[in-house]
C-alpha cells in the first residue's frame, strides 16, 4: 500500500526558515529566544515526514536547554537585585557614620582640648605593649606602658600629658606601638581615631571621608 505524505505548505523548508527568522531582529531576551525556538519547533513538527518523525529525545533535550537558559537569566536578575539591595544598605550604613569617630589604619592622632586617643590591633596576645607618642617634629613626648593585651583591637585614650606631666598643645601627633610575648615580637598595627565627615560612592563602591583621607567601609576597624 502506498503511503501519502501531506504537508501544509508547498515549501516546508521556506516555512522553517521563516519561523527561524520571524523574531531574529527582535530577539533581545530569553523570552524572545524561547518564542523563536517554539515557533521554529512548531514549523518543524507541522512539516515533518510521518515516516521519519523527529527524535523526541533530541526535542526534549532542546527544550531542557531553553529552560536552563531561562533559569540562569532569572538567577542573574535575582543576584543583581541582591547586589543592588546590598549597595543600598551599605550607603545607609555609611551615611549613619557621619559625625561619628571611627578607627582606621594610620598612625596620626589629633589632640583637641588637651586630650586624644588612638587604637591598635594585635595579631596575637602579648605580655607587654608599649606606645610611643611623638610630636610633629618627631620628638618623643610620651611613652605609654600598657601591660598585657589580648589579640584583636584595643582603644587607648590619652590625657594629653607628656612624660614630665605637662599638658601638650592641641595639634597633630603620631603614634607607634610595639608588642612582645616573652622574647618574641607580636605584630601590632596602629589605628587612627578620626571623625567621619562625608560619604563617597565610586561606581558600586562605598567609602567614607575621615581626617582628610578616604577609606573603604571594610577598612573601618571600629566605631568610637
Amino acid at each position: 500500500m502506498a503511503t501519502t505524505v501531506t504537508t501544509t505548505s508547498s515549501n516546508p523548508a521556506a516555512d522553517i526558515y521563516a519561523a527561524i527568522n520571524v523574531t531574529r531582529e527582535s530577539a533581545t531576551s530569553t523570552e524572545d529566544i524561547q518564542n523563536r525556538f517554539l515557533t521554529m519547533l512548531t514549523a518543524q513538527l507541522k512539516n515533518q515526514d510521518p515516516t521519519a518523525p523527529m527524535d523526541s529525545a533530541e526535542m526534549t533535550s532542546q527544550l531542557a536547554q531553553i529552560s536552563t537558559v531561562d533559569g540562569i537569566e532569572r538567577l542573574n536578575k535575582t543576584l543583581q537585585t541582591l547586589v543592588n539591595d546590598s549597595q543600598s544598605a551599605q550607603g545607609l550604613q555609611a551615611a549613619a557614620l557621619v559625625g561619628h569617630g571611627v578607627l582606621v589604619p594610620g598612625n596620626a592622632m589629633t589632640v583637641i582640648n588637651g586630650g586624644g586617643g588612638f587604637g591598635y590591633e594585635l595579631a596575637g596576645p602579648a605580655d607587654e605593649v608599649t606606645a610611643t607618642i611623638k610630636d610633629a617634629n618627631g620628638l618623643v613626648i610620651r611613652t605609654l606602658q600598657m601591660g598585657s593585651a589580648e589579640s584583636g583591637i584595643q582603644l587607648v585614650p590619652w590625657d594629653g600629658k607628656s612624660d614630665s606631666g605637662a599638658q601638650v598643645a592641641d595639634g597633630q601627633y603620631s603614634v607607634s606601638v610595639a608588642a612582645k610575648r616573652g622574647s618574641a615580637a607580636v605584630s601590632a598595627s596602629v589605628l587612627s581615631a578620626q571623625v567621619v565627615s562625608g560619604v563617597l560612592k565610586t561606581g558600586t563602591t562605598m567609602s567614607v571621608e575621615a581626617g582628610g583621607a578616604v577609606y573603604a567601609l571594610d577598612e573601618i576597624k571600629g566605631i568610637v
